[in-house]
C-alpha cells in the first residue's frame, strides 16, 4: 500500500505570468489544508518536548489532543462522508486506530499517525495549487490584445474576441496574438515554447505562426486561420489538464487495496469485540482485546514500509540536484522501461555556438580576424545568432571594431560599417549552406562578406550536453531499448543529434500533441514511458506519460511543474542514476512489506489465538515499524546514489 502524498519538493520558480516567489508563499499558507497541518504539528512537537522534560501527564494530554483535533477533524469529516456513500477509506481507518489507541492509554502513537497524514493532505493540497497555477499561467504567453486591421485602419481588440479570417498587424517584439498564416511581410519568430526549435524561424508569407510566439525584427500580417479557443498555446493547457486527470492504472489498484484492508480491519475489529463478549467475557476485557487488536493491525508499519525508501531516495536525489516532487513519482520512475527525449534543451544546451569559422582562400583573414570582422558587424544585435558570434570573438579574447549604419535585415543577417567597409553576415542560401560542415550536422551556416566580396563562413550548431551520449547508453542498458527522440526541430538538426547521441529511433517536426501521441503510442504497446523535456510544448508529453522528468535550469515555468522530476544542475546523467535508485527504493519496500506484514499477521493470530499481553503488542507493532523505518532510511547514504550513479556510465 502507498501512503497518497504528494511531496513538492523543487522551489518555486517565477511563474509564466511573473509571479514572485513571496507571492506564491502566500498562497501556499492560505491552504487551510497547510494551516491545520501546521497547527497538528505544532503541538504534537510541543507535547513530545514537554513529555521528554517531565511535565504533567495533563498537559502532554491536552497537547497531543489539540494535535488530534487540528490533524483529525477534516479527515474525519471526509472519512464520514465517505462512509456516508456506502464506502471506506484508510483515511478514516486511521482516525479510528488513533482513537483507539488514545483509549487504550497510547496516545502518542495516536497523535503521530495524525500529523502522517495532516501533513500529507497539506502537501497533497500544495501541489495541486501550484500545477493549476501553472497551466493557468501559460495562458498569459498569448497577448490579450492584437492590432487588427480593417477598411478604415487598424484597431486594438481583445485576442479572444479574434475570429478566423481576420487579418493582424504584429510588429516587431510584439507576441503573435492568435494561429495564423503569414500574409505579408518577412521576420523570425521564436517558436520554442510551441515546438522546441532552438533558433528562430523565419517566417514568409505562406507560412504558419503561433500565438504565443514572440516576433523578431520585422512587420509581419497575419490572417486568422483559428479560433483562439482552439490555438496550440490553449490545446496544450488542455491536454495537461487532461492528462493530469487521468489515473495510472497503478493508483486505481492501490485505492482498490486500501479499501479492502480498511473493510476488513474494521470488520474484524467489531468481530474481536462482539464474539467474545457474546460468549460471556466481560466487557473491559473484550474491549481491551479489540483494541489490542487495533493496534497491532493498523496499517501504520504497512505506510511506513513503503515511505522511509521512497522518502529517503527522494532526500539523497535532492542532494544530487533532483527534485522528485512526490514518493508515488519516486516509485513510478522505477517501472521504466521505455524512454523518450526531447531535443533543444534536453539533449542539447539549447543555446547556438559557432562551431567552425573557415575564412575564404584569397581574404586575406585567418580565423581570429574572420571572427572578430563578424562580431564587430553582429555587436549591436540581439539576435540569438549575433550573441553567439560575438561570445565567440569574446573567448577568443578579440577586441572589436566600432560599427556605423548597423541594418537589421528580417531572416536575412546583418550589415554594418566596420572600419570603413561595408560588412554582412547572412545566413547563407540552401546551396551554399551545403558545403559547410554545419550543414550536415543540423546547424546554421552564415556567410562574411566585405564590401560584397565574400570572406568566409562561419558554422552555428545548438551544443550537444557533454553527458548525452553516456546517459543515452545508460537508459538503453537499464530499459532494453534505445531512447526515442522527439523533437519539433527540424529532421536535419534531429538526425545529426541522434547520430552523437547514439539513437536511431527520430521524430522530428512533432507539435506538443504529436509529442503526446508518440508517448501515448509507446504506452499503448504496454511501455512504461519515461519523458524527458524543458520547454512548455514538452509539457503535455511530460503529463501524459507515465513519468516526467524536467530538466531545470532553462525549463519553463510549466515544464518544471507539470513533471514529476526535476534536474536542477542540468546532467542528463542525473536521469538514469535516479531511474536505479528508484529501483533501489522499490526493492526495499518491498522488503518492508514483507517485514511488516509478517509482524502484523503473527500479533494478529497471537491476539486471536492466544492472549497477547497490550505491552508486548504495542512493542511488537512499534518495533516493526522502527525495523522498516530503518530499513528504508539507508538509502540516505551518499553510497546508494554513487552506486546507481557509477552503473549508468
Amino acid at each position: 500500500m502507498l501512503l497518497r502524498v504528494s511531496v513538492t519538493l523543487a522551489p518555486a520558480p517565477l511563474s509564466s505570468a511573473g509571479a514572485p516567489v513571496a507571492q506564491r508563499r502566500t498562497r501556499v499558507l492560505a491552504l487551510p489544508e497547510a494551516r491545520w497541518a501546521l497547527a497538528a504539528l505544532v503541538a504534537f512537537l510541543v507535547g513530545l518536548a514537554s513529555d521528554a522534560a517531565g511535565a504533567p501527564d495533563a498537559v502532554c494530554g491536552i497537547l497531543y489532543a489539540v494535535a488530534y483535533v487540528c490533524g483529525g477533524w477534516e479527515p474525519a469529516l471526509e472519512g464520514l462522508r465517505t462512509l456516508r456513500e456506502k464506502s471506506l477509506d484508510v483515511d478514516l481507518l486511521m482516525i479510528v486506530a488513533a482513537l483507539g489507541a488514545a483509549a487504550i492509554g497510547q496516545v502518542f502513537d495516536g497523535a503521530l499517525l495524525i500529523v502522517i497524514f495532516a501533513t500529507s493532505g497539506a502537501l497533497e493540497a500544495l501541489a495541486t495549487a501550484r500545477t493549476a497555477d501553472s497551466v493557468r499561467g501559460l495562458l498569459d504567453l498569448a497577448p490579450t490584445t492584437a492590432t487588427r486591421l480593417t477598411g478604415t485602419g487598424e484597431e486594438s481588440v481583445p485576442t479572444a474576441e479574434l475570429a478566423p479570417g481576420d487579418v493582424l498587424l504584429v510588429r516587431p517584439g510584439e507576441r503573435i496574438g492568435a494561429d495564423g498564416t503569414v500574409l505579408d511581410g518577412v521576420s523570425e519568430a521564436d517558436q520554442a515554447t510551441i515546438t522546441g526549435e532552438s533558433l528562430p524561424v523565419v517566417k514568409r508569407p505562406g507560412d504558419e505562426v503561433f500565438a504565443g510566439t514572440l516576433n523578431g525584427t520585422g512587420a509581419l500580417k497575419v490572417r486568422v486561420e483559428r479560433d483562439p479557443a482552439d490555438s496550440v498555446i490553449a490545446r496544450i493547457v488542455a491536454l495537461v489538464e487532461e492528462a493530469s486527470r487521468t489515473k495510472a492504472p497503478t493508483q486505481l489498484f492501490i485505492e482498490k487495496v486500501e479499501q479492502r484492508y480498511s473493510v476488513g480491519v474494521v470488520v474484524a475489529t467489531l468481530a474481536v469485540f462482539g464474539i467474545p463478549l457474546a460468549f460471556g467475557e466481560n466487557l473491559t476485557d473484550a474491549l481491551l482485546r479489540a483494541m489490542t487488536f487495533m493496534i497491532v493491525a493498523s496499517p501504520c508499519a504497512i505506510v511506513l514500509a513503503t515511505m522511509p525508501p521512497l522518502l529517503s531516495a527522494i532526500a539523497n536525489a535532492g542532494r544530487h540536484g533532483v527534485l522528485v516532487k512526490s514518493a508515488v513519482a519516486m516509485e513510478r520512475l522505477g517501472e521504466t522501461d521505455a524512454t523518450a527525449l526531447d531535443k533543444t534543451g534536453t539533449l542539447t544546451e539549447g543555446t547556438p555556438e559557432v562551431a567552425a569559422v573557415r575564412p575564404l582562400p584569397g581574404s586575406g583573414l585567418d580565423e581570429d580576424a574572420l571572427i572578430a570582422l563578424a562580431a564587430s558587424a553582429e555587436h549591436p544585435s540581439e539576435h540569438p545568432l549575433a550573441r553567439a558570434v560575438v561570445a565567440a570573438a569574446h573567448a577568443r579574447g578579440l577586441p572589436l571594431a566600432p560599427a556605423a549604419d548597423f541594418t537589421a535585415v528580417p531572416g536575412r543577417g546583418v550589415t554594418a560599417t566596420v572600419e570603413g567597409a561595408v560588412v554582412a553576415v547572412e545566413r547563407a542560401e540552401a546551396a551554399e549552406a551545403a558545403e559547410g560542415q554545419a550543414a550536415a550536422d543540423g546547424g546554421t551556416v552564415v556567410r562574411v562578406t566585405r564590401d560584397g566580396t565574400p570572406v568566409g563562413t562561419l558554422a552555428l550548431t545548438d551544443r550537444l550536453r557533454p553527458d548525452a551520449p553516456g546517459a543515452a547508453a545508460a537508459l538503453t542498458a537499464l530499459t532494453g531499448t534505445a531512447p526515442v527522440l522527439l523533437t519539433g526541430d527540424n529532421a536535419r538538426a534531429a538526425a545529426h543529434v541522434a547520430g552523437a547521441t547514439g539513437l536511431t529511433d527520430v521524430r522530428a517536426g512533432l507539435l506538443p500533441e504529436d509529442k503526446v501521441n508518440a508517448v501515448r503510442g509507446l504506452q499503448n504497446a504496454g511501455r512504461k514511458v519515461l519523458f524527458v523535456g524543458d520547454g512548455v510544448n514538452d509539457a503535455p508529453a511530460l503529463a501524459a506519460a507515465h513519468t516526467g522528468v524536467a530538466m531545470g535550469r532553462a525549463g519553463s515555468d510549466l515544464a518544471l511543474e507539470t513533471a514529476d522530476a526535476v534536474v536542477v544542475r542540468d546532467e542528463l546523467a542525473a536521469v538514469p542514476a535516479v531511474v536505479r535508485l528508484s529501483r533501489t527504493a522499490r526493492r526495499l519496500v518491498v522488503q518492508n512489506l514483507v517485514i511488516a506484514g509478517t509482524a502484523i499477521t503473527v500479533l494478529v493470530l497471537w491476539d486471536l489465538i492466544g492472549h497477547l499481553p497490550l505491552p508486548l503488542g504495542v512493542a511488537g507493532h512499534e518495533g516493526s515499524t522502527v525495523l522498516v523505518g530503518l530499513n528504508g532510511l539507508r538509502l540516505l547514504r551518499e553510497s546508494a546514489w554513487r552506486t546507481g550513479a557509477a552503473r549508468t556510465d
